[in-house]
């Protein structure tokens, strides 16, 4: 199959690229400099040199010349309402096929640290987090679009862990570096789903196999409070761990980070293990603790 992955240089899009062409997909991704379509050639993908602005035409173009479409891109909120628009409107009716990566920080919730007994299914109700209103726009304009010509799918994971990530084990590593503490905001109770970036590569392969038009796929491994993150962390670091106030939160990760950090995103995956057979292959999150790249986030510069 040839596959256009857009946002191929990013942590999820690069894994998938490598992964699809592993399996003897033809792989082309978009790339946006020179460097990063050096970067994909090296990683044996076809670089097709354009964008979500100036040059999204040739985003277009790129798509249309493809069997599948990956959305795993990351940018501004304007540029992806207009992109995903764009892709629907010119995919409309060609038989192609269209995933769109989202991510359970459409149902985030700000408890300030404390825990939530909510958790959502695929299909469950649930108040939009404002700041991820157009993220959630978006998933409605690929559902809607979704047809017999036109096999649009939204895979919904929780929170991404794997080699390279920058969730939340490297942000409490990066608090000792900050605070010579392991910290957490308020009782550190709040609570994300994860999920391995390999489970998130073989659901995205069994949607492109067998995905259904219309299929909303979430990806769930596990949850782990903050406040257990850190004490793991304290543990492999040797030092305390530390409540801190969304405002000292502030400081340690900037306003975005803290934002994350003191809030909780639990989903629960149905879809993809009933019509998929998608079962989550990596589950222990902590089992990152100790690596040499996460040492090294924790360790004050001087």
């Amino acid at each position: 199959m040839n596959v256009f992955v857009i946002g191929a240089t990013g942590f999820v899009g690069r894994a998938l690229a490598r992964h699809l062409t592993a399996r003897g997909h033809l792989v082309t991704g978009l790339a946006r400099t020179d460097a990063a379509a050096v970067a994909l050639a090296a990683d044996g993908i076809a670089p097709v040199t354009a964008d979500l602005d100036s040059r999204r035409s040739a985003t277009i173009e790129a798509a249309l010349r493809a069997d599948a479409v990956l959305y795993t891109a990351q940018p501004d909120p304007v540029l992806e309402t207009e992109t995903v628009e764009s892709l629907t409107r010119a995919m409309a009716g060609t038989g192609k096929t269209l995933i769109f990566l989202s991510g359970s920080g459409v149902l985030l919730q700000r408890t300030a640290g404390a825990w939530s007994q909510d958790s959502f299914a695929e299909h469950d109700p649930f108040t939009v987090e404002p700041l991820a209103t157009s993220r959630k726009a978006a998933e409605d304009t690929v559902l809607a679009a979704a047809s017999d010509r036109l096999r649009a799918m939204v895979v919904r994971p929780g929170l991404i862990w794997g080699p390279g990530d920058h969730g939340h084990v490297p942000m409490t590593y990066q608090s000792v570096a900050a605070t010579g503490a392991a910290c957490y905001v308020g009782p550190g109770l709040n609570t994300y789903s994860h999920v391995h970036i390999d489970d998130v590569t073989r659901l995205f392969t069994l949607a492109l196999e067998a995905g259904r038009p219309g299929g909303l796929y979430h990806a769930v491994a596990g949850e782990v409070p903050n406040r257990w993150i850190a004490e793991r962390v304290a543990g492999d670091l040797g030092c305390d761990t530390r409540s801190v106030t969304p405002q000292e939160a502030a400081l340690v990760w900037g306003e975005f980070g803290a934002l994350v950090m003191a809030a909780s995103s639990r989903l629960r995956a149905v879809r993809a293990p009933q019509e998929l057979g998608w079962r989550p292959e990596h589950t222990d999150m902590l089992s990152t603790i100790g690596e040499a790249r996460l040492r090294k986030l924790g360790t004050r510069s001087t």
